[in-house]
């Protein structure tokens, strides 16, 4: 798939920049403009239907049905917003590696917050 290198290129970046909450919020923004309203996961037509708004609109109906298929864990035909997010990451080795990271930084806040 060639859009998921350039998402691979914004991902990490993003992470960075606001770090692992702001990057879920972020997701999260991504999944609701990608969503069926009505069902409230991402089917093939909304993914479609929306994808350009992500820069995918360059891509084919088989690869936005190869995407939904990737991430698609419970067989439903659709993306929960769950299955989108671990789709995100698991499409962005790098941030894979960055996501070990950001995971201890949030742990280590709480416990300073916590003391």
């Amino acid at each position: 798939m060639a859009a998921s290198q350039n998402f691979e290129d914004l991902l990490p970046v993003m992470a960075k920049k606001l770090g692992g909450d702001g990057l879920i919020g972020e997701l999260c923004n991504g999944f609701s403009l990608l969503m069926d309203k009505d069902k409230g996961v991402i089917t093939f037509e909304s993914l479609k239907r929306n994808s350009a708004m992500l820069g995918l609109q360059d891509l084919g109906d088989d690869d936005l049905r190869s995407m939904l298929k990737e991430g698609d864990f419970d067989g439903d035909g659709a993306l929960n917003q769950m299955e989108f997010c671990v789709l995100m990451f698991r499409l962005s080795p790098e941030l894979m590696e960055a996501s070990k990271f950001l995971v201890e930084e949030a742990l280590e806040q709480e416990f300073e917050d916590f003391h």
